[in-house]
């Protein structure tokens, strides 16, 4: 798998594997995500591409205080064979050389398979409560649950 940074292009190929991940949701619009995401640290957003086709993604960020994950996607079929591992250690390098001295990341409670992938990363579950706030509301009618 080659690891390399998102392109425009890659936009509906990343949306489809975010979809067959199960990690889009009708409170964030995947399009709105992207477009956000590529006006800050448009960098920290990575794609694994095997045989032309994008396969995985990850999308990171840093604040000056803790580096975060978000977006972590293998394509279903492909799981199990080191590219989540892969796409993580590259964008651990990244948030490194950047200055980050922490990662954090959310995953819900209900997926444990993911939070296992985690903690054979290194991650560990830290002793805090998760609060958030949405400021726009990108699907009118949606609220978080």
């Amino acid at each position: 798998m080659k690891i390399r940074t998102f392109q425009t292009d890659d936009t509906a190929a990343v949306i489809q594997l975010w979809q067959a991940c199960g990690l889009t949701t009708a409170t964030n619009d995947p399009l709105r995500d992207i477009e956000r995401k590529l006006l800050v640290d448009a960098d920290l957003f990575l794609v694994g591409e095997k045989d032309g086709r994008i396969v995985a993604t990850v999308m990171g960020g840093y604040e000056g205080h803790r580096g975060w994950l978000n977006y972590l996607a293998v394509a279903p079929e492909l799981r199990r064979q080191g590219y989540g591992q892969a796409i993580v250690h590259a964008i651990e390098q990244m948030l490194t050389a950047k200055g980050a001295p922490k990662i954090n990341l959310q995953v819900r409670t209900s997926n444990q398979t993911v939070i296992e992938f985690y903690q054979t990363l290194g991650y560990h579950i830290d002793n805090v409560v998760s609060l958030g706030k949405r400021l726009v509301q990108d699907n009118k009618g949606e609220s978080d649950g």
